[in-house]
């Protein structure tokens, strides 16, 4: 039997696994779309535009679902984990409430001039709609990300009967592992959102789709995806050096690091075993691991060993890293590998089409495997150092959580599937119905198309 608190485990997992599905999308496609809209304005070439009004579609159908997912998850905290609003409720409660102030309500405000107001609104005011719920979505990452990472590096703050009270708002907000977060979570967003458009875009044109909008986004998307996946690369190497300075037994599970040692190999592929702390059927680089975490190539690094009764469970947070890298560095060599054919203006082979069809849905994979990774290995603390899970879970009797969480289970695989099916008629809709009338050749003025 399940008891209480693995059943709010696997249920909060579940929620904020659907959760971030969305934003991850929506916070880079926001500015995707002010790029079309942008463009638009400024060469008023109709192409822009029919990108703008396709992608439009998809970000508002994105962002709803992403805003009610995000309620339902905030009202864990009070149903499922008492604890940790009584604890460090001082902190966490601000941040939230700062992000609906600064954040949501910019997003909402003007999310519907942007989706309704083209016609109705100057141009100039429709644009800046465009950049205010483009920023209203990166504030928000903004925030939730603060708290996470506060989460993970709790600092700026004082004890006081066991209440957690802040006493540098500075250093909660910009704590020691923020920067590295957050940048690497809008790097994971554009390359999320650049593989949705390019894997969209690849299915149209695979549907006999011969408008110039297809072709256009998915050149934009891969251009940008060409950027931002080595670039992760970088960010990730210093987000995993941060790491291992304030959460060592995290990136000892991520290694499959048992024992404390220098020169430590690089583990690549191998099944954790943890009753005998060993690595199974492991292949491995030696001295590899010590090389990339500490620069040299007999560095020393703690193993898991150090941190009895204080390690995260090895096998998620080892595979889930593993998954994130791989997916990573296929994402690297697709898009640089596909760009550079299309910059030298030959189409996309019907292959690499299906790739990137395949592709579609790879960001949300590796974010997944990546906030894995970073929750599972903050086990068994829910704030590091400073709250256990087990002393913030509810004392509600486990059949009340096991109801809700099936519900939820059930409502979520459907939206899911709802949602992608939604993604691939619109677009095969818009390979048969032209909303504009006929896709000119040449250049032509913006007032007819708006």
């Amino acid at each position: 039997m399940l008891d209480t608190l693995m059943l709010s485990r696997m249920q909060f997992a579940a929620n904020i696994s659907f959760h971030i599905l969305f934003p991850t999308i929506t916070i880079a496609l926001g500015w995707f779309l002010v790029f079309f809209k942008t463009q638009f304005d400024r060469t008023a070439h109709p192409v822009w535009l029919r990108a703008y009004r396709f992608w439009v579609k998809i970000f508002a159908l994105t962002f709803a679902l992403g805003v009610v997912s995000g309620i339902t998850m905030s009202f864990q905290f009070g149903t499922n984990w008492p604890g940790f609003m009584e604890k460090v409720g001082n902190i966490a409660g601000p941040l939230l409430g700062y992000e609906v102030l600064t954040a949501f309500f910019m997003e909402a405000t003007f999310l519907g001039i942007m989706l309704f107001g083209m016609n109705k609104v100057p141009n100039r005011i429709h644009t800046l709609a465009c950049y205010i719920v483009a920023i209203g979505t990166t504030l928000s990452a903004f925030w939730i990300l603060s708290l996470n990472s506060w989460m993970q590096t709790p600092v700026g703050f004082e004890m006081r009967d066991g209440i957690a009270y802040p006493t540098d708002w500075f250093a909660i907000i910009f704590n020691p592992s923020f920067p590295y977060r957050f940048f690497h979570m809008l790097i994971a967003s554009g390359l999320t959102a650049s593989f949705v458009i390019a894997g969209v875009s690849a299915y149209r044109l695979l549907q006999g789709d011969v408008k110039a909008a297809p072709k256009l986004t998915l050149k934009v998307a891969l251009t940008v995806a060409a950027i931002l996946a080595p670039l992760q690369a970088v960010v990730g190497d210093f987000h995993g050096l941060n790491t291992l300075a304030h959460q060592p037994q995290k990136v000892a599970a991520m290694e499959g690091l048992w024992h404390t040692e220098k020169g430590a190999p690089l583990v690549l592929f191998a099944i954790p075993n943890e009753e005998a702390q060993q690595n199974d059927f492991a292949i491995e680089i030696p001295y590899g691991a010590s090389l990339i975490l500490t620069h040299k190539y007999d560095g020393e690094l703690k193993g898991l060993n150090e941190f009895a009764g204080e390690r995260p469970p090895v096998k998620p947070v080892f595979f889930g890293f593993r998954i994130m890298v791989g997916l990573g560095l296929l994402m690297i060599v697709i898009s640089i590998g596909f760009a550079f054919r299309l910059y030298r203006r030959k189409s996309l082979y019907s292959w690499q089409l299906k790739t990137l069809v395949a592709m579609t849905f790879s960001g949300w994979i590796a974010t997944l495997a990546g906030w894995y990774v970073t929750e599972i290995g903050r086990q068994p603390y829910l704030v590091s150092g400073l709250l256990r899970v087990d002393e913030a879970v509810t004392t509600i009797p486990s059949s009340n959580v096991a109801l809700t969480f099936s519900m939820y289970l059930l409502l979520y695989g459907v939206l899911l599937v709802v949602y992608i099916r939604t993604l691939f008629f619109t677009a095969k809709k818009s390979v048969l119905v032209e909303e504009f009338g006929s896709e000119p050749n040449q250049l032509t003025t913006g007032a007819h198309y708006a």
